[in-house]
């Protein structure tokens, strides 16, 4: 079980709060696939992924994205029960989709370094610790399903 401080609570509700959960969903995702370009093989009836142009303008990676980050203000709003809340998805990823678990930690460096860059000088180094802690228990509760 997680142990959040206050502070922590209060700090992933703000990030969430403040960020435009659209841009943050296509930026981070697009940033993934074009940074990690072997995650592009999740997506392939996505169309075309040939480049970052293409990637970034592509609007089922933009429909995604906003999926991802509509998942993470859920876990977001469970802080206390993330495992059980994302059970599905952890299934849905290990035994239909195949996912390599390893890629969830990728997309959340990249939701970090986008994040980060929407937040400006409000990305303190103490919301960045508590943002990578939530995202490394959404990691965790993603990959149960593998263990």
């Amino acid at each position: 079980m997680v142990v959040w401080t206050d502070f922590e609570r209060a700090t992933i509700q703000d990030v969430f709060s403040k960020i435009d959960a659209e841009a943050i969903g296509h930026q981070a995702l697009s940033r993934c696939l074009v940074v990690y370009p072997w995650t592009q093989r999740y997506f392939a009836k996505f169309g075309n992924l040939y480049n970052a142009a293409a990637i970034s303008g592509n609007p089922k990676v933009a429909a995604h994205g906003l999926t991802v980050v509509r998942g993470l203000e859920k876990a977001a709003k469970n802080l206390d029960n993330i495992k059980a809340t994302l059970a599905e998805l952890s299934v849905l990823h290990s035994e239909k989709l195949h996912v390599d678990p390893d890629n969830f930690k990728l997309l959340a460096d990249c939701i970090t370094i986008v994040v980060a860059a929407s937040l400006g000088s409000c990305f303190t180094a103490e919301v960045q610790g508590a943002l990578q802690k939530f995202l490394a228990v959404v990691v965790s509760a993603l990959g149960k399903q593998y263990h």
